[in-house]
């Protein structure tokens, strides 16, 4: 090879070099394990965990966002594959949820912006997107927190519940001691 050969094919070998290294996080970045309501009461039959439900609608702004931003976050992923059964339900659907010998239905299916039954009991009437519900591993409603939240905050709460750590201390003598995992932008 002479030394022109060289230099004309270095610039395409380290362009390619960057492709392929960057492009690789991508490929092996983690996604959280989303799946339907009735999955996850299944499988908590089978091996217990918490029940993660993010109660969402396809028009909001915030709902989007928080796929976008907190649910990609690496240690959010992390916590909800590890201590939940995750959950997307669409406070809109139309299709029938069935838990505890009960069907749960949209009751209006055809008209706009309206709600589930199993979103409605969840939220306990009170009805505000994005909302997320935790149920302990015996499929029993713990709480709802409501609205946007960025990792920092989500990180506090997933451990809280998904570690079972509000069965023995009170949110505030968990903060007191809470250390985050979250490093550069996703720690602000």
């Amino acid at each position: 090879m002479t030394r022109n050969t060289i230099s004309y094919k270095l610039p395409a070998i380290l362009a390619l070099l960057f492709v392929v290294l960057t492009m690789r996080p991508l490929a092996a970045q983690e996604k959280v394990n989303w799946m339907t309501f009735e999955e996850a009461v299944a499988l908590a039959k089978e091996q217990p965990k918490h029940i993660f439900i993010d109660v969402y609608t396809d028009w909001c702004g915030w709902c989007k966002k928080m796929d976008a931003s907190t649910f990609v976050d690496p240690v959010i992923v992390d916590l909800l594959n590890k201590h939940y059964y995750a959950v997307k339900l669409d406070a809109e659907q139309k299709d029938t949820i069935y838990f505890m010998d009960k069907a749960f239905v949209n009751t209006n299916p055809e008209g706009k912006r309206a709600t589930h039954q199993m979103a409605q009991a969840l939220l306990k009437g009170k009805m505000s997107y994005p909302s997320y519900v935790f149920l302990n591993s015996q499929t029993e409603w713990l709480t709802v927190v409501n609205g946007y939240r960025k990792s920092p905050e989500m990180e506090q709460v997933l451990t809280y519940f998904g570690e079972s750590i509000y069965e023995t201390k009170t949110w505030e003598q968990f903060m007191a001691t809470f250390v985050s995992r979250l490093t550069g932008e996703s720690a602000q």
